[in-house]
């Protein structure tokens, strides 16, 4: 059975409302130790951290400048990992007061109960909640379940219970701003581990005027995540309507062409897919004849419907080619991420290790 777990908790330019949280975590006896990563806060902030660090079992790592949430998140993981190999994992919360002692113990219970999840705390989203935070977060989980298929209730929640044996694939990540806590996600995805919504308490304290995320710059860089998602799907649009349309001038069959599309775009899809848009573990002789079988569908599907715009509607071929494709663009992801290269169920179980 794993240890207790470890808290961390990174913080730029903390607020009153961390110490009397560490005293109390610290009291409570419900972790192996407690993180408190100083993200270049700067001199008037060094002396909070010097009396932190004098509670017992509390120790404060320190960045000369701030390099950022994520940046801090994996300085703490790093050495939470080192020190603790044997805990159950590592409790993240945030310094701005948003997180109560008793839902990082509820969050930290859950981790232990469920030691190869990922613990997500869960706000609920009122009319209490400020509006940019509100709308930010509803944006993103819907992009979220749209791209990746996960339905979370919160996916911009710093409150979360991480297995200590998925810290080394977080480690790896790039990205080191706020875009982390959501590529962490997009990880569990791509992995195979599941997300474990617990839920908590919804604390804005001033309008939530101490957070130092900012809605327009960080939203924007959260959602570059997603772009690899997509390229790879455009670039084969493209391909497949290039080799379509070229076809044509040697060929004025539209089976035929579309047959040839198929073929050079799916042939480039596949290994770009598996590799770098779902970065799939799975097997190669399991995953390729499910896309081929998709791709001759989605073919024939695809012939289909340009047929029928082209007989009920004044499109002529290329538009009715693009609509199309259009319309099983989607349809297509959706199976390829679902079906054709679904992570093995073991991959989360052994620590991201295929089987």
């Amino acid at each position: 059975m794993p240890t207790k777990p470890v808290l961390l908790i990174p913080a730029r330019k903390p607020g009153a409302e961390l110490a009397p949280l560490v005293q109390k975590l610290s009291a409570s006896g419900a972790f192996e130790g407690i993180v408190l990563v100083d993200d270049g806060g700067g001199p008037e902030y060094r002396e909070l951290f010097r009396s932190l660090a004098r509670i017992d079992g509390v120790t404060v790592l320190t960045h000369v400048v701030n390099l950022g949430k994520g940046a801090a998140l994996k300085t703490g993981l790093n050495h939470a990992a080192y020190c603790f190999p044997e805990s159950a994992g590592v409790i993240t919360a945030d310094a701005d007061g948003q997180h109560c002692a008793e839902d990082i113990l509820k969050v930290a219970a859950e981790l232990i109960a469920t030691p190869h999840d990922l613990i997500l705390g869960a706000r609920v989203f009122d009319m209490n909640v400020p509006l940019r935070s509100r709308f930010g977060n509803a944006l993103t989980r819907w992009v979220m379940r749209l791209v990746t298929g996960q339905k979370l209730g919160d996916t911009q929640s710093g409150l979360r219970g991480i297995p200590v044996d998925f810290i080394p694939s977080l480690l790896k990540l790039h990205a080191n701003g706020y875009d982390f806590e959501l590529d962490m996600l997009v990880t569990c995805k791509e992995t195979g581990r599941h997300v474990r919504g617990v839920p908590i308490s919804t604390i804005y304290i001033d309008n939530n005027r101490s957070s130092h995320f900012s809605p327009l710059r960080d939203s924007m860089r959260i959602y570059f995540v997603f772009i690899r998602f997509l390229a790879v799907s455009i670039a084969t649009a493209v391909i497949d309507n290039v080799v379509f349309i070229a076809s044509l001038h040697f060929w004025p069959n539209v089976l035929l062409c579309q047959a040839i599309g198929r073929l050079v775009a799916g042939t480039f899809q596949f290994t770009a897919a598996k590799r770098r848009v779902f970065h799939s573990r799975a097997r190669v002789a399991s995953a390729l004849p499910k896309f081929w079988m998709l791709l001759a569908f989605s073919g024939v599907l695809s012939y289909l419907l340009i047929q029928s715009f082209l007989r009920y509607t004044p499109l002529q071929v290329i538009p009715a080619k693009l609509t199309a494709e259009t319309v099983l663009f989607f349809i297509s992801f959706v199976v390829q991420r679902d079906f054709v290269f679904a992570q093995p169920v073991s991959t989360a179980v052994n620590g991201d290790r295929e089987v």
